[in-house]
């Protein structure tokens, strides 16, 4: 993907993030997005209580990850990072 189309869908995944935002904060948590390869595999960081959380890894793959997917066809999949 050429560099213009990677800024494109880096601020169409911050948007999505944006809607999902308030669903984790409802439960103490946050996510907060890192960088995205050229590849497609977007890297977020889970804060707060999703981050501890024994559920994160539901919570990233069913929610998150299936939520920008459906946004953003080109986002291969979606990654936790320290």
């Amino acid at each position: 993907m050429t560099e213009q189309e990677k800024i494109i869908i880096e601020q169409k995944v911050k948007n999505a993030l944006e809607q999902i935002r308030p669903y984790l904060q409802q439960d103490g948590g946050d996510v907060e997005y890192v960088d995205m390869t050229n590849e497609g595999v977007v890297m977020v960081r889970l804060q707060g209580h999703c981050g501890s959380c024994p559920h994160a890894l539901m919570t990233l793959k069913q929610g998150i990850e299936t939520a920008i997917k459906k946004a953003i066809p080109e986002v291969k999949c979606v990654e936790r990072v320290a």
